[in-house]
């Protein structure tokens, strides 16, 4: 499938500010760039460095006043949805160094506290079905709730609460997993089926020698979904990182089938 993806975002700048950024969707296997363009506005610097596991690139900016950034894109998507209930996990020790650090707790994703609870609620199944398992979970018994989290929310607080958005959804279902000894990562995307329209997040999870990915909101399908990046959570995944006082004036994500 094919779908264009049109961004605006705007930021007050109150002083000379370095921004990294990381909208622009990934070139890699299974999804084609047809075409894409930024626009960075009045910025005085621009570089491109490549992201985490080198996966999707960010955009080091300094700005001076404000940050006026579109991005627009046509993307072809040749990944295939997958049913991942009949994958096996992979033996712990015979995991490779590119899935290894995806084993442990990191900032938002506290999967030694949820140990106990996996052993309990998810003892009964390995794998892929073990993943299907726990992404229903979630669906059945959390909201998705525009303005119940914010950007320090963690999983335990999610899974307390009940409540989130899609990066809320997406770190409980990687603590699930890595708690489960299954190695798992954020993934940002772009998706016309997420509603509202936004920067959308899912989980990746390593199964059988490599990686699957897994909408826990159920708005995206691996055959939906464009990447922009990988990461350990929404830290290592944000749009936007300011290293100075920035003030939010307008966003807007726009994707439509074509």
């Amino acid at each position: 499938m094919k779908m264009k993806i049109n961004v605006d975002v705007e930021y007050a700048i109150e002083t000379p500010t370095d921004i990294l950024l990381q909208i622009e969707t990934a070139a890699m296997p299974m999804q084609k760039i047809i075409r894409e363009r930024l626009d960075a506005g009045n910025t005085t610097y621009l570089s491109r460095i490549a992201a985490e596991d080198s996966i999707g690139t960010r955009v080091w900016m300094n700005v001076e006043d404000e940050l006026d950034v579109n991005y627009t894109a046509e993307i072809e998507i040749t990944r295939t949805a997958e049913d991942i209930s009949k994958i096996p996990a992979e033996q712990v020790h015979k995991l490779p160094h590119e899935a290894v650090r995806y084993l442990m707790a990191s900032r938002y994703c506290p999967s030694d506290e949820f140990v106990s609870f996996v052993g309990a609620e998810f003892a009964h199944v390995e794998g892929g079905a073990c993943i299907v398992e726990m992404a229903n979970w979630i669906k059945e018994r959390f909201t998705y709730s525009p303005g119940a989290s914010g950007p320090g929310t963690t999983a335990l607080e999610t899974f307390v609460q009940r409540r989130g958005i899609c990066r809320d959804f997406a770190h409980v279902l990687i603590t699930l997993a890595r708690a489960k000894a299954i190695p798992a990562r954020m993934v940002s995307c772009y998706g016309p089926e997420v509603s509202p329209q936004d920067f959308h997040a899912m989980a990746e999870v390593w199964l059988d020698g490599r990686w699957h990915l897994v909408d826990p909101t159920g708005m995206s399908s691996p055959d939906r979904t464009a990447i922009i990046g990988v990461g350990r959570d929404a830290a290592d995944i944000a749009f936007l990182t300011s290293y100075g006082w920035v003030t939010l004036q307008n966003q807007q994500v726009r994707v439509e089938e074509v």
